[in-house]
């Protein structure tokens, strides 16, 4: 019972992580889309992000264990 207990607890804890980490995602690029002027300069922040989420978001999941 305990391991059932511990299970739902830490699936509702990653959901709520997942959550959270979703705003946090999107208010970011909504504070940074004003601020970058010019396609190339977009296209080469937006490669960045996308770079970096290739190689964080597997490194998140392992942690959260998803």
């Amino acid at each position: 019972m305990a391991a059932f207990l511990a299970e739902l607890l830490f699936d509702i804890a990653a959901s709520l992580v997942r959550n959270w980490l979703g705003r946090a995602v999107v208010a970011v690029c909504t504070w940074l889309e004003p601020k970058i002027h010019g396609r190339t300069a977009r296209f080469i922040v937006g490669g960045l992000l996308g770079l970096a989420a290739y190689f964080l978001i597997p490194v998140v999941i392992g942690l959260l264990g998803l």
